[in-house]
């Protein structure tokens, strides 16, 4: 079943959190510094449902790492071990922890997660079963609405996101090969519009 989108957009503030207690490089303003840290949620109207965009907070971290694990071994078959070991313990310590972190919510279960370092989509998963709905396409659009021209990676085997991203209307921009898998990853960019 396809979510139709009345793309009914408002953000919200949320109360400013002490710097320092929040995820992100934007919430880290080092010791004893108080700067405010603004968050915003984007909620997205839907016929049976409301999807909200919000910051990831350290108590979505369980239902982010599995999600992210699933997503990735359906993804990246063509990694030896994705989604787990090694790589699901970076995520946890590294870019949960220095990225700039939000999460797609339905009736308060994480169904996407978007990573950005700056304006680099540094991961964009969808839970399995949620893909094809609605969901990445809001993430990414909630990337460029934070930052107009985005940039992103995506390995050369997978098909699925390359033709997602294509539709979305980005453009290759260089090729490289991943010193830590072997395996070729394209450069995106998509230009603000």
């Amino acid at each position: 079943m396809m979510l139709k989108t009345a793309w009914r957009l408002s953000f919200h503030t949320l109360p400013r959190e002490r710097a320092g207690t929040g995820t992100g490089a934007a919430g880290r303003c080092g010791a004893g510094n108080r700067l405010p840290r603004r968050r915003a949620v984007l909620i997205v109207g839907q016929v049976d449902q409301k999807m909200i965009i919000r910051n990831y907070r350290t108590s979505d971290e369980a239902a982010v790492v599995d999600l992210w694990s699933r997503a990735s071994k359906l993804a990246h078959p063509f990694i030896e071990g994705e989604g787990e070991g090694e790589r699901a313990r970076k995520l946890r310590e590294v870019y949960l922890v220095e990225a700039d972190n939000w999460v797609a919510e339905i009736s308060g279960r994480v169904v996407g997660l978007l990573g950005l370092l700056g304006s680099e989509i540094g991961g964009l998963f969808v839970t399995p079963e949620e893909q094809g709905r609605g969901i990445g396409r809001t993430l990414v659009q909630h990337a460029v609405n934070l930052h107009g021209t985005v940039t992103l990676e995506v390995y050369e085997g997978n098909t699925r996101a390359r033709r997602f991203y294509d539709r979305m209307g980005f453009t290759e921009q260089g090729r490289r090969i991943d010193e830590e898998t072997g395996h070729v990853l394209i450069t995106l960019r998509r230009l603000a519009t």
